[in-house]
């Protein structure tokens, strides 16, 4: 589903990625694990189509994503790509559900659908009682799953997490970690991990090892 061929991304003198070779599969779960400073969060921004690499080629079913620029970039990113980070990045004048309902709108999609879409994903991530709350009324955890909740809104082929569980303790980490394969069997989604946590490195269907910029294990 997606594919990277000879990634390389230098900033300024530092060479980050030094020819990274990846393929994700749909439905897949893959970890991406390495010290700091291997270029795993780097090689997410690429993949993500958040950071443009310096050479290589990167596709995704089918279409080269180095072409697109610009509108085009974000509407294919908005459509097919869906991310979470270790700050959920909520915004605080907005409820969850209104939170959750951002990228959709900007997708383009009614009211409506939105709002059912919604509630089924909070449904499905336990925090469709929170829904009118805002995120200074929420705990972590519920922070974590309401930006969960948006990374999905659109349906996305391929959704990107860098350090998701970073920011939680241990029991709403294991339950983050455990909720991600839950949502993979419900919705087929494809998750891309960075990750410190060894216990969901070890989870993924496919542990991609990185080290100075290259991968060294997968």
């Amino acid at each position: 589903m997606l594919i990277a061929k000879a990634i390389h991304k230098s900033y300024g003198s530092l060479e980050v990625l030094k020819g990274v070779d990846l393929e994700i599969f749909p439905s897949e779960i893959v970890s991406i694990v390495g010290s700091s400073g291997a270029g795993k969060s780097t090689l997410l921004h690429i993949l993500g189509t958040l950071d443009q690499p310096d050479s290589g080629s990167l596709e995704m079913e089918g279409k080269n994503l180095l072409s697109l620029k610009g509108d085009q970039l974000a509407k294919f990113r908005n459509e097919k790509i869906g991310f979470i980070f270790q700050f959920h990045n909520l915004l605080p004048e907005f409820t969850a559900a209104e939170n959750i309902q951002i990228p959709g709108y900007i997708f383009g999609k009614s009211e409506n659908i939105l709002k059912k879409r919604a509630a089924e994903l909070a449904e499905i991530l336990g925090v469709s009682h929170r829904l009118d709350h805002k995120p200074s009324e929420l705990s972590g955890g519920e922070q974590q799953r309401v930006a969960v909740a948006r990374a999905l809104i659109n349906d996305p082929s391929v959704v990107f997490a860098d350090e998701p569980s970073g920011n939680l303790d241990s029991a709403n980490a294991k339950g983050l970690h455990e909720l991600f394969f839950k949502l993979r069997e419900e919705l087929q989604q494809a998750f891309v991990i960075v990750t410190h946590n060894q216990e969901l490195a070890e989870m993924a269907d496919r542990k991609v090892v990185m080290q100075d910029g290259l991968i060294v294990g997968a």
